[in-house]
């Protein structure tokens, strides 16, 4: 099980009905977040539009589905550096310098993408994702330390509280840079997410004293011998992508097609290989490989969720510019604004969502909140199917698009906070953050597949590929709902 820094909570008791109270720690950490959100928001809101647009308009100029499977991958790839991210965070940097530096190199990303060139866009994408990867795992493992043993419900409420705080940033951002991006340029919307990403950063110097030594300095440091080791195999796995690339790129082949292939390849296994190299890892008790192998099946789940949800951001956002009837007295919406929606209905529901975990979460098991974030997903999918076959005779109320994201909206609340923490409660010890990164790398799986399917769309047509997927995922929260208790018994095995 973890064992947190410190074993009395600094957060107040729920029971005192303080829930929402926050101390000087929570305020960084929230603010940090919430500018994060920003900067995420609201590249979100406008990439897959920046890159289905013609050159002609500042765009990349790529065709819908490769826009959307670029989209996909970037995603996907925000997820799967999570696991090294959380890696350098216990065992290199500590929590508290990981989420420094991850804030700093998204920054730089932002302004990367800021700059009106196709290699610097590419660069930015890179940057961000790699910066996410590190902020991320290292921010949830931190918030958690403040936390001791056997608080599972308070902890998820305070995630969930987390989860409406940094909405209302996420709300404003899209409609933020997609008015930038449609009124000024592309890169005008990218840059204001850089400027929302550094002033998080600001804050979390100015805050971080406020920490003490909570993830000041690495749980389990790596000695020398396994620094040299991981640098070497992180040197020959990029030359190995150097040599694929320089041959493609000599071949006369290389082609952006290729390269999201290649990085959707890489969710598709990387996640299973880091699994299996934290559950023989010697410092990995018996009790705790058996609570990995339940927990697998949970981030299977998991990565199912975030195979259709994480196509809000594609699919969906083409269909909101080209499909959805945007006029509204004489002013036309732009596209990225849909994005807001999700944040906004988060923002709603959150502390409902909050009150029912304090009230009734350990009476509910986390298979069973899992079924039903997946079974609204599926839900959702399946009314995008409906609102997808009225398209066919022109566009369609926006409300059929905002009903899609308040169905998802809810699934998300039930199913995101409690993942976090039900990470955290099963993790090895002096793993935490490891296996907060997995988590991450199996939502990551899910996208990478999700950035695939989208080819589908061409083979099934919108309300196929929508009914098909919503179809599969209502089935499979069916199976999940159906062995949550014995699902629940492997996660507590000690």
């Amino acid at each position: 099980m973890t064992s947190p820094a410190v074993t009395t909570p600094i957060m107040p008791d729920d029971r005192g009905g303080r829930v929402f109270a926050r101390p000087r720690w929570f305020r960084t950490l929230f603010l940090t977040d919430v500018w994060e959100r920003f900067s995420f928001y609201g590249m979100q809101a406008i990439l897959v539009l920046y890159a289905a647009a013609p050159v002609a308009e500042g765009g990349l100029g790529l065709p819908r589905a490769t826009a959307a499977s670029l989209f996909g991958v970037y995603m996907a790839a925000v997820f799967l550096l999570a696991l090294p991210g959380g890696w350098l965070g216990d065992r290199v940097l500590g929590l508290q310098r990981a989420v420094l530096y991850g804030a700093g190199i998204i920054a730089a990303g932002h302004y990367c993408l800021a700059v009106p060139s196709r290699a610097t866009s590419y660069l930015g994408m890179v940057l961000i994702a790699v910066g996410t990867g590190l902020l991320k795992p290292n921010m949830g493992a931190l918030l958690s330390r403040f936390y001791g043993p056997g608080r599972s419900a308070e902890r998820e409420a305070a995630i969930s509280v987390f989860y409406m705080s940094v909405q209302v940033s996420a709300l404003f951002a899209p409609l933020i840079t997609g008015l930038l991006a449609e009124s000024v340029g592309w890169h005008a919307g990218f840059g204001a997410a850089g400027i929302g990403m550094t002033a998080g950063l600001l804050q979390y110097v100015a805050g971080r004293r406020s920490f003490g030594d909570v993830g000041a300095a690495p749980e389990r440091p790596a000695d020398p011998a396994t620094l040299r080791r991981v640098a070497r195999r992180t040197g020959y796995a990029f030359a190995v992508v150097a040599v694929l690339v320089a041959v493609d790129v000599l071949a006369g082949t290389f082609s952006a097609q290729h390269a999201i292939a290649g990085i959707g390849l890489s969710t598709f296994i990387l996640p299973f290989l880091a699994y299996a190299a934290l559950r023989r890892n010697p410092a990995v008790d018996a009790p705790a490989r058996r609570r990995l192998s339940t927990l697998l099946l949970i981030f299977l789940a998991a990565a199912l969720f975030w195979m259709l949800v994480g196509q809000a951001g594609s699919l969906l956002s083409l269909f909101a510019k080209s499909d959805v009837d945007r006029d509204v007295a004489g002013f036309t919406v732009p596209a990225g604004w849909f994005q807001s929606a999700t944040p906004l209905f988060l923002l709603l529901m959150a502390p409902g969502f909050a009150w029912l975990l304090l009230r009734f979460g350990s009476r509910v098991t986390t298979p069973a909140k899992f079924s039903a974030g997946l079974l609204l997903a599926g839900v959702s999918f399946l009314v995008m199917a409906m609102a997808a076959g009225l398209a066919v005779d022109g566009p369609v109320s926006p409300l059929w698009l905002l009903a899609v994201f308040a169905v998802q909206a809810a699934g998300e609340l039930a199913l995101a906070p409690v993942g976090i923490s039900v990470a955290v409660e099963a993790a090895p010890e002096s793993f935490v953050a490891q296996t907060v990164g997995l988590w991450w790398m199996f939502c990551a799986f899910g996208v990478g597949v999700g950035s695939q399917l989208v080819h589908l769309v061409d083979a099934l047509g919108d309300q196929g590929y929508y009914f098909v997927l919503g179809t599969a995922a209502v089935l499979v929260a069916g199976l999940l709902a159906g062995g949550a208790r014995r699902l629940a018994a492997g996660l507590s095995a000690s």
